[in-house]
């Protein structure tokens, strides 16, 4: 399993790294994994507000359908439109090009309630 080192996890698989003035989300590449291949995903739209822990969309496998949860809260200020037509790419690469939304985080105290890649790691050991 690869985990990027730069980013922080929630035990729900999502992960959340600092780029800039925005945070960008996805899922950890153990959930690509688990869910096998990827054929559709469903994001909010750009400008939507969401709290930790709301649902900003849905990834559907050939296995499963899971709900995607906010890492933090803040403002959509993109979506990867890329995976609309190449869903795929979240199972190739999940912290680079399979990137979901990126955010303005509106409570960087958040930040530090996030697991860090260690304890996510220990968390699905």
């Amino acid at each position: 399993m690869k985990l990027d080192k730069n980013a922080r996890y929630m035990e729900s698989h999502e992960w959340a790294r600092k780029e800039g003035d925005v945070i960008v989300i996805g899922i950890s590449d153990h959930a690509q994994d688990s869910l096998s291949d990827v054929v559709f995903v469903e994001f909010p739209d750009v400008g939507d507000a969401l709290a930790k822990g709301d649902v900003f969309g849905v990834v559907e496998s050939v296995k499963a359908a899971s709900d995607l949860y906010m890492p933090v809260s803040g403002e959509v200020v993109a979506i990867n439109d890329t995976l609309e037509d190449t869903p795929e790419v979240v199972n190739s690469d999940p912290f680079g090009a399979g990137w979901m939304i990126k955010i303005s985080p509106g409570n960087p105290a958040e930040w530090d309630e996030l697991l860090s890649p260690e304890q996510y790691e220990a968390s699905i050991e």
